[in-house]
């Protein structure tokens, strides 16, 4: 069929009988029309569809990679946050650990220094036990030097002894 008039051409003149034109070919002319419509309709929505699906795509690949940097931009707040912490954990240990051997220390003096007290009691106890043995007033007296640490005297001076040094007291006893 000839798209001009809806003939056969096979090189002949349209006065045969096969090159005539038929109430069948107008038909299938017109049905062909509405085919070569459909198709380029359906390539064209088919054309924007695959526009549509790569407009999509590419969204959804913006969309990962907007995630992907806002993640990363997470994990180096998390990492620098992880950093300060490990090093104030550092820190805090290594203050521990002055605190603990200063603790230790303290109480190496507090010993010594209760050992030093007990020296001093234990001699002048003595000293006034043999000032006058059959005489309780004596002693009573004698005792009455007797230094006592946690005495009255100890809490009414207790803030002069808190500003002193230990060093301080240290040498005080001798």
């Amino acid at each position: 069929m000839s798209p001009s008039g809806g003939t056969f051409s096979n090189g002949t003149s349209s006065g045969s009988s096969r090159g005539t034109p038929s109430f069948g070919s107008e038909a299938d002319m017109e049905l062909q029309a509405r085919m070569e419509l459909k198709r380029k309709r359906r390539m064209e929505s088919n054309r924007e569809s695959a526009k549509r699906s790569r407009q999509r795509k590419q969204q959804h690949l913006d969309d990962l990679n907007s995630q992907v940097d806002q993640l990363r931009t997470t994990k180096q707040q998390l990492m620098t946050a992880l950093n300060i912490t490990t090093q104030n954990y550092a820190a805090a240990e290594a203050q521990n650990s002055v605190l603990r051997t200063q603790m230790m220390e303290l109480e190496s003096r507090l010993s010594a220094l209760r050992e030093i007290i007990c020296f001093m009691n234990a001699n002048q106890v003595p000293a006034a036990a043999t000032i006058s043995a059959n005489n309780p007033s004596a002693i009573m007296s004698a005792t009455a030097n007797y230094y006592d640490p946690f005495g009255a005297s100890t809490w009414n001076s207790g803030m002069q002894m808190v500003q002193q040094p230990i060093d301080h007291l240290l040498y005080q006893c001798f």
